[in-house]
């Protein structure tokens, strides 16, 4: 068993695994220009640059380069089956892409298929990550109550999975009524546990799609009409008030409109521990995409909104509404998206996007829009492990931390192309963008796996990371 760094004396600088030189380090508090020390795979010290170490300790040179913790990923689907399709990755093919995007943390979903229990789906989920290049922690799933739902509930917390998805659409699928969510967010309470919740009123969009149908207009084109905003903010109210009724933290996944955000923030300053979560794709890209040739490759839920509807969520990255921003990573590929383009409610609704969500989240707004370093990292890396109860350990810097760390070219241009993305897909809804920085250098547990684009280190060596307590000291979130 390793020995963890905080039973050493910070000050040795002896039997080190590497010592990280000449990048300006940010963690989500500070940044500055720093050595890091890193001792049995975690994080041993912050080094003065220059610092003497060992003349026999491995020296990674990061001259001109920006020193980040691993991302972390609160929103990745591995192997999901939804309807009649199952994403083409497993944990080996998720992570690789992950890694070769600066992310070293996933947090994957055990979504329970009709007649499946939640701890058993869990339990076989959670059996692929060792494949894995990165570790994962897992969200749990329910889709109706028993009376042995409870107790499974029990259980999955004492194994580590604290946070619970439930689906307000889907319905006949996986779908939770208002009932279920109740009991669950009441169970929950006392097992330092939180909901984690897709909003969409089932019924505004069921009624949105029969409209559509009956004028002949179903099709990958008209996605934006089959799930309106309303029905998402409709949704996230609903939630809310049950949330509130119980006290019981929530965690609102891929919001999409301000609006959203914005119930999710009021909630929050009248003291109720709700967080936003935003996706790169809602940031990112709008609904002119489903005018384009290949329509069904955006389909997603909810849907790509209009230009004004992005500009407006993005604004909360920096109002700080926002708490985390996920992936959304569904491996579907251009085959599976296609077969029912004409009709949205066969098609298998999400986009690949685990590899990407870093570099182009990094270009649009630490290099385009001025958005802070120690902001991007709080987003996408420190706040995803601290609601999911994974931090400090990852998505930190400070020493204890998992030596998780990506070495980022902040000045380096490139073009995103699904042929030199390492996603288990086709196609990328990034595809002929041009981007400002990416990471050149990964390092997961202190070794280093990913180095100038190639990978050098491929053993599988992931491990599950329980999750822990959710915080409830609201200093530790924005508010």
């Amino acid at each position: 068993m390793r020995t963890r760094t905080e039973e050493r004396d910070p000050a040795d600088r002896t039997g080190a695994d590497l010592v990280v030189r000449g990048g300006t380090v940010v963690d989500s508090a500070w940044e500055g220009p720093a050595d890091v020390l890193v001792r049995d795979g975690v994080v041993a010290a912050l080094l003065a640059p220059g610092a003497p170490v060992d003349a026999d300790v491995p020296a990674v040179d990061a001259a001109g380069r920006l020193v980040l913790p691993g991302g972390v990923d609160p929103h990745c689907h591995v192997g999901f089956t939804s309807g009649a399709y199952t994403s083409l990755d497993d944990h080996r093919e998720c992570t690789t892409a992950a890694v070769f995007g600066g992310t070293t943390t996933i947090v994957d979903f055990a979504i329970p298929r009709p007649g499946q229990r939640p701890l058993d789906v869990a339990r076989s989920q959670r059996a692929g990550i060792p494949t894995g290049l990165c570790d994962a922690a897992l969200h749990g799933c329910v889709v109706e109550w028993d009376d042995t739902t409870a107790d499974q509930l029990r259980v999955l917390a004492d194994e580590g999975v604290r946070t619970i998805k439930m689906f307000t659409t889907y319905r006949g699928e996986s779908m939770a009524d208002e009932a279920t969510i109740l009991r669950v967010m009441h169970a929950l309470r006392g097992l330092d546990g939180m909901v984690v919740v897709h909003c969409e009123a089932d019924h505004i969009v069921v009624d949105a799609q029969d409209r559509a149908a009956g004028t002949g207009g179903i099709g990958a084109r008209e996605m934006p009409a089959t799930r309106p905003e309303l029905a998402e903010t409709a949704s996230v109210g609903e939630v809310l008030a049950i949330a509130e009724s119980q006290q019981t933290p929530v965690y609102f996944v891929h919001q999409s409109t301000a609006a959203a955000v914005e119930l999710v923030a009021a909630a929050r300053r009248r003291g109720l521990r709700a967080y936003t979560e935003a996706v790169a794709h809602h940031l990112l890209l709008d609904e002119s995409a489903y005018a384009g040739p290949q329509p069904e490759r955006f389909v997603c839920c909810p849907p790509l909104r209009p230009r004004e509807s992005v500009d407006a969520l993005a604004r909360h990255l920096f109002t700080g509404e926002i708490t985390t921003i996920g992936s959304d990573h569904c491996c579907y590929d251009t085959n599976q998206k296609r077969e029912h383009r004409h009709d949205v409610r066969r098609m298998p609704n999400g986009l690949p996007g685990v590899e990407t969500r870093l570099a182009t989240l990094f270009s649009e707004f630490v290099v385009g829009r001025g958005l802070p370093l120690t902001r991007f990292v709080e987003l996408t890396a420190a706040n995803p492990a601290r609601t999911n109860g994974l931090y400090p350990r990852k998505g930190s810097l400070m020493p204890g931390a998992d030596a998780d760390l990506a070495l980022w070219d902040p000045g380096l241009t490139w073009t995103v192309t699904a042929a030199e993305l390492h996603q288990a897909t086709d196609y990328t809804p990034y595809e002929g963008r041009r981007v400002t920085g990416r990471p050149t250098t990964v390092i997961v547990g202190g070794r280093v796996v990913v180095d100038e684009g190639r990978l050098v280190d491929g053993t599988a060596r992931g491990r599950y990371v329980p999750a822990g307590e959710i915080p409830a000291d609201p200093m530790v979130l924005p508010l």
